[in-house]
C-alpha cells in the first residue's frame, strides 16, 4: 500500500516561510509528475505547483515569485519552499504523485496558517 506522507506545515506570521516535504511510504513509485494542492475553506480545491518530467514546472499565478517546488524522484520526495507566506496561503496543502503506471496518489494534507 502506497502512502504519502507530508510534513512541515504549521503556523507562521505573514512574510515568513515554511517548507513543506512529501515522501513516499511503501512502494517505490516512478513518478511521472509530482506537485501541492491546496485547499482553503470553503473553497475548492487548487493546483499550487506541479513538476512534470523532464523538469518542466508549473504554479499557480497567486504564488508565483514565492514558492519554489522540487523534487527528487529517486527518493520519492518533493518539496515546496513556500516564502513571504500570505493570509490568503492559509490553507491545507495536499502532495499528490503520479507513477507511470500505478496511477496517482495523494497525502492526507498538512494545515498552514498565516496570521496576519
Amino acid at each position: 500500500q502506497v502512502q504519502l506522507v507530508e510534513s512541515g506545515g504549521g503556523l507562521v506570521q505573514a512574510g515568513g516561510s515554511l517548507r513543506l516535504s512529501c515522501s513516499t511510504s511503501g512502494i517505490f513509485l516512478r513518478i511521472s509528475t509530482m506537485g501541492w494542492y491546496r485547499q482553503a475553506p470553503g473553497k475548492q480545491r487548487e493546483l499550487v505547483a506541479t513538476i512534470i518530467s523532464g523538469g518542466t514546472t508549473i504554479y499557480a499565478d497567486s504564488v508565483k515569485g514565492r514558492f519554489t517546488i522540487s523534487g527528487d524522484n529517486a527518493k520519492n520526495t518533493v518539496y515546496l519552499q513556500m516564502n513571504n507566506l500570505k493570509h490568503e496561503d492559509t490553507a491545507v496543502y495536499y502532495c499528490t504523485m503520479t507513477d507511470v503506471i500505478r496511477g496517482g496518489y495523494w497525502g492526507q494534507g498538512t494545515q498552514v496558517t498565516v496570521s496576519s
